[in-house]
């Protein structure tokens, strides 16, 4: 591995990005910015309000703070590369850097996949389960299942670099696309891709569709015992916890299927990077908004911080003077 490695020390590689269209580069430079800024504070903000609201000291939240982080991670792994590079001309990236993004790239996508299937679980277990709620998502349970979250986006994601890792790559490459992503790297190596191209399907493959399976699985249950509910009150709560959760899967979801459906064409090139950048900019940003607009609690302690915030300001302001 380390041999191959030093066989590709000498190649670079060139992220187009969006230089075909140069006349809007400055304009989706503010407009990513406004994104990327909106996430980086939406998201870090998002964990500091659980972490400091007690009421909030719950599994769904616990889980939902690790998805902010997540995240905040993978957005920052893109974002300011692609920004940086609709400002510059030398839009040049080295071997290393280029597996070194992908490799945390990976990480977190596949560990956001996960973290969905276990917010889906915590609900199952909420809704149908109800009296049993405290006792089946322990703290330990909740803190193994965040773990192995983790553990399997690392798994998956050393597999897949470790794979790109042995392919051959000479010279100068250019790659059509705002970062280094793996089926992009494929098509420009030197070396045979069939092994790898049957990695990157199946372990895809594996996780988009069993995670959204188990997903459905959940929500079938869920739905079953809603309408079994003779509350029309308890109906509508039971419906109400589960709303920001089933619009963060929808949005996530429904960009990972659409990308699968586009087919391998260099008409179809815009539209592949178009529906990247949405599940890499936009759903981190849209993920906190989804959650903190829903919710009252979190509204509650937004407020509050404001409202600290407001009185504080003209009471040091006044010391100054």
């Amino acid at each position: 591995m380390l041999l191959t490695y030093g066989n590709n020390s000498g190649a670079m590689f060139i992220l187009l990005s969006f230089s075909d269209y140069p006349e809007i580069e400055m304009p989706l430079f503010l407009v990513f910015l406004a994104i990327y800024s909106i996430t980086v504070v939406g998201n870090i903000g998002m964990i500091v309000i659980i972490r400091i609201n007690p009421k909030l000291h719950t599994p769904m939240y616990f889980f939902l703070s690790h998805l902010s982080f997540v995240d905040f991670c993978y957005s920052s792994v893109i974002a300011p590369k692609m920004l940086v590079n609709l400002f510059i001309k030398n839009r040049a990236i080295s071997f290393l850097e280029c597996i070194v993004q992908y490799f945390f790239f990976a990480i977190f996508v596949v560990t956001e996949t996960i973290l969905l299937v276990v917010m889906a679980y915590d609900r199952f277990v909420a809704i149908c389960r109800p009296l049993l709620y405290t006792v089946a998502m322990s703290q330990k349970l909740c803190i193994s299942l965040v773990v192995g979250s983790y553990a399997w986006g690392l798994i998956c994601s050393l597999t897949m670099t470790c794979s790109i890792i042995q392919l051959s790559f000479v010279g100068i490459n250019t790659i059509d696309h705002f970062f280094c992503e793996f089926s992009s790297l494929l098509v420009l190596s030197c070396s045979d891709t069939h092994v790898n191209q049957i990695l990157l399907f199946s372990l895809s493959t594996v996780n988009a569709l069993s995670t959204l399976l188990i997903i459905l699985l959940s929500y079938m249950f869920i739905l079953v015992t809603i309408l079994k509910m003779q509350s029309s009150r308890g109906r509508q709560k039971a419906f109400y916890t589960c709303a920001s959760h089933l619009t963060t899967i929808t949005i996530f979801y429904g960009t990972i299927l659409f990308l699968y459906s586009v087919p391998n064409s260099k008409n179809s090139q815009l539209t592949f990077k178009v529906a990247s950048l949405f599940y890499t900019l936009v759903i981190p940003m849209l993920n906190p908004l989804i959650y903190s607009l829903r919710n009252k609690d979190v509204k509650d302690t937004v407020r509050q911080i404001m409202k600290i915030k407001f009185i504080a300001l003209p009471h040091l302001s006044s010391k100054v003077r």
